[in-house]
């Protein structure tokens, strides 16, 4: 029983390993016949990825003022300057153009993507009124809250701390800096 598993494992594998190897060989040749076709032509899914970067190659953009350029570039566009950026910086830095340096810099930088501001020019003083009307908000609910609120409890009155000050000399609570210190001159226990 073991045994016939064994083959048959085999053969599944065998059979899985020589499909991959068609898929390859099938692959390579509409690779290979990808690079005769005109842009025009239809392709199959697997050599379309080849006819963007063949195209991409054959149509170089200028890499001088991309900053201007680039928020009206498409997507394969800015792939494209991608992709010669990459080729270019793996040279010597030293030998590239200032409009080489300045692309690849704003590509790598600038403020497009993860990098775009957040708020437009002009928000600040929007976002500065939309803050003082929070906080003015903030302010009349206290005063609101306030009014409506129920008295403070009777130990926090002036009487009621006077009163805990005398007890606190009568102790002798803390002799040495506190209330029944020699000399001492401060509130004590009040507040008020």
């Amino acid at each position: 029983m073991q045994a016939s598993l064994r083959l048959a494992r085999r053969a599944v594998l065998q059979q899985h390993s020589t499909s991959t190897v068609t898929r390859v060989r099938t692959l390579a040749t509409t690779t290979a016949s990808a690079a005769h076709v005109g842009p025009d032509a239809t392709l199959s899914s697997s050599s379309s990825t080849s006819t963007v970067s063949s195209r991409r190659a054959a149509s170089a953009i200028p890499l001088s003022n991309v900053e201007a350029q680039w928020a009206t570039m498409t997507g394969e566009e800015k792939a494209t300057v991608h992709d010669q950026l990459e080729s270019l910086q793996k040279r010597d830095w030293k030998e590239l153009s200032l409009d080489e340096k300045k692309a690849a810099y704003y590509v790598a930088f600038g403020p497009h993507g993860p990098r775009a501001p957040s708020s437009k020019p002009g928000d600040g003083l929007k976002i500065f009124a939309y803050t003082m009307a929070l906080v003015g908000v903030a302010g009349v609910m206290t005063v609101a809250l306030r009014q409506f609120a129920s008295p403070p409890p009777k130990t926090l009155t002036k009487e009621w701390k006077d009163a805990e000050n005398v007890r606190a000399k009568e102790l002798g609570l803390n002799p040495i800096t506190g209330v029944s210190s020699e000399g001492y001159k401060g509130k004590g226990y009040a507040t008020h």
